[in-house]
């Protein structure tokens, strides 16, 4: 298939106008843990589409949109009606009103079966493919039939948002805050609902159901493993819906002709493939919640644990007048811990790089800074060791391994506070000395030179 100018343009402009629309509805759907009901809004217009045919009587599209619209907009209000007077939970609600409502559909159909002719293909894919050809003059212009019901659409979602942005945000996140702040939360999503039902009846003619479902699911889907702020995800969800749009295009164009002599694909389908594709970039990349960032993020913090458990041992020896070598460090690490030897290895080259130990007669030995760090270290360690001894009941021998755990998160102020509740004896409960909060000015520095 060779690229043609004006019906690929158009194309690419429909799936990116039908992404657009989908954007601000699917966010807040979302949010609110209500993804699926593009999906079943998709199923309840059927017996909108055979209502519209029998008053008709004909098979204009107008009137099954409007059968549709009306279908899609009752099924949604009805399902949060069931689901707030009813006390039948969200899905529940949602499966019993789309299921009715989808065999309604059927047994209507039926009826009409010798006088209407839907495709099923046309209702899962929809026909995108063949709407530059479905023309309408307006001002002068040709256009796509579809083209003028999509920019309403995305008008109409954009003022709602504009409109209604603050109650969106809040009935999404905490609808109790919602309405002890005087909120209507039952208005505003009714509002929310019939905003996705018209939405979903616009689209559904040009793309079909399941890129319906798609551009309302997986762009916000995406968007938000990005960022942690509405309005960023808002943005970020239009824009990786217009590029899955764009990019599916291309793709059903190019893609066949990489494996020879291969059917062309569905325009539809390959837009919706695309915003899976971009989803699982985003899964991977993205820089706070991506899977590469995490396992970073992991990696990361067990080297400063080991790190921090090198200078305690470092500290430690040289209370005992010991000594470690560097080998020593690592055994003793990979030992109690449940790092590997590669982390061990790490922890122990970054403290020496960071200049917090020195090499004498190959033992380890604490620098000034080392010392000072190491001191918070066993600070926080044997604070903790003495509050759960003293606070929490814990034996002698059983407050070891939990203030391992608590004294790589304990910062300043918990340790002053840990101080003001023990008892001030400077001695934990195994009779070591605790040291003090200004390390530095104790002559520490001095006892960490052999």
């Amino acid at each position: 298939m060779t690229w043609m100018w004006g019906v690929d343009d158009w194309i690419i402009i429909l799936g990116v106008m039908a992404a657009l629309a989908c954007a601000i509805p699917g966010t807040f759907l979302l949010l609110r843990g209500m993804s699926m009901m593009g999906d079943a809004i998709s199923h309840a217009v059927l017996p909108g589409i055979a209502i519209g045919f029998l008053i008709s009587g004909t098979r204009d599209s107008s009137w099954m949109f409007i059968g549709a619209a009306v279908a899609g907009v009752c099924a949604a209000v009805l399902t949060q009606v069931l689901h707030r007077f009813g006390r039948l939970e969200r899905g529940a609600a949602m499966g019993v009103i789309f299921t009715t409502f989808f065999a309604v559909g059927l047994v209507l159909l039926v009826q009409t079966a010798d006088h209407v002719d839907l495709d099923p293909n046309c209702v899962l894919y929809g026909a995108i493919e063949l709407a530059p050809i479905d023309l309408v003059t307006i001002a002068g212009l040709d256009m796509p039939r579809s083209f003028p019901v999509l920019v309403v659409i995305c008008i109409l979602n954009l003022g709602l948002l504009l409109l209604l942005y603050k109650e969106l945000k809040i009935c999404s996140f905490d609808p109790a805050m919602a309405r002890a702040s005087g909120v209507n939360v039952t208005l505003v999503n009714q509002i929310h609902m019939i905003m996705t039902a018209a939405t979903c009846v616009a689209c559904f003619e040009v793309v079909g159901s399941i890129l319906v479902v798609a551009l309302l699911v997986v762009p916000a889907a995406a968007a938000r493993l990005m960022s942690d702020r509405l309005p960023i995800v808002l943005i970020l969800s239009l824009v990786i819906g217009s590029i899955a749009a764009s990019l599916g295009h291309l793709a059903a164009i190019n893609v066949p002709g990489w494996f020879g002599d291969v059917p062309e694909t569905s325009t539809a389908g390959m837009m919706a493939v695309m915003t899976g594709v971009l989803f699982l970039l985003a899964w991977l990349l993205a820089p706070r919640h991506g899977l590469f960032t995490q396992i970073l993020h992991r990696w990361r913090l067990r080297i400063r644990i080991a790190s921090e458990d090198a200078l305690g041992l470092v500290f430690r020896s040289i209370e005992n007048d010991s000594g470690m070598t560097r080998i020593d460090i690592r055994r003793t690490i990979v030992s109690f811990t449940e790092v590997g030897v590669v982390i061990a290895w790490i922890a122990v080259r970054r403290i020496r790089r960071d200049g917090l130990i020195d090499l004498k007669d190959n033992r380890c030995v604490l620098t000034e800074e080392g010392y000072r760090r190491a001191s918070e270290l066993i600070r926080s360690h044997r604070l903790w060791e003495a509050w759960l001894w003293q606070h929490a009941d814990l034996a002698a021998d059983h407050v070891h391994g939990q203030a391992m755990r608590l004294e790589h998160v304990t910062d300043r102020s918990m340790r002053e506070k840990l101080a003001a509740q023990i008892d001030a004896t400077g001695i934990d409960p195994h009779g070591r000395p605790i040291p003090s909060s200004n390390p530095v000015g104790d002559g520490g520095p001095e006892r960490s030179r052999p």
